[in-house]
């Protein structure tokens, strides 16, 4: 999500014009959601000047707001899921695919805080579908790995689990009460020990 936030500022720090798509718009609205406003961050006026852009260029793109939250969403999937399973599938060991994706999850997780701000707004239905989706999508690939690491079907799930509720109580308290994580190597350290223990080997 840093590399959204970054995108957003070059598509309106440029200097020069070009024509936006409709991801620059998403983009966008991710970056504005992250820093704090949540769904009430997507107005079209202020993300038009974010852009450096008009109305028009909007109404080029979506029919209307709904249909930018939307394209907002499954941005966040593509990126926040569907890429990150596919960097971590470089690796061929399942037991260090498993170590990668949870440093990788939880280090982009403490770094932005738009993985609470889409759970704190899950009653808008399309938040709720989506999160769904992503919820479902990131558990069954952990416990996949925990089928191709021996364990059996119904335990793989249950790590599974265990491991995403981690990961989400993880990045509570990165942003909720920072301190009470620890910090640089030693972070690292804890993280291993999480998931030695997931593994069975304390």
């Amino acid at each position: 999500m840093v590399m959204v936030r970054q995108q957003a500022k070059e598509s309106r720090g440029s200097g020069t014009r070009r024509r936006l798509t409709a991801q620059d718009w998403a983009d966008a609205a991710l970056a504005a959601m992250s820093e704090g406003g949540g769904l009430a961050a997507l107005a079209v006026e202020p993300l038009a000047a974010r852009l450096g852009t008009t109305k028009g260029s909007f109404y080029w793109h979506f029919t209307n707001r709904e249909a930018l939250i939307q394209a907002a969403l499954e941005r966040w999937e593509e990126i926040g899921t569907e890429a990150v399973i596919v960097e971590v599938e470089a690796e061929p060991d399942p037991a260090k695919r498993l170590r990668k994706l949870l440093h990788r999850a939880t280090d982009s997780a403490a770094d932005d805080p738009l993985e609470l701000t889409l759970l704190a707004t899950a009653a808008h239905p399309g938040v709720a579908a989506v999160l769904a989706r992503v919820t479902e999508r990131r558990i069954g690939y952990i416990t996949a790995l925990f089928t191709e690491l021996g364990f059996p079907q119904a335990e793989a799930e249950r790590r599974g689990l265990l491991a995403y509720s981690a990961f989400l109580g993880h990045t509570q308290l990165s942003h909720a009460v920072p301190r009470t994580l620890p910090t640089g190597a030693t972070h690292e350290r804890y993280l291993d020990s999480v998931i030695d223990t997931m593994l069975g080997r304390e």
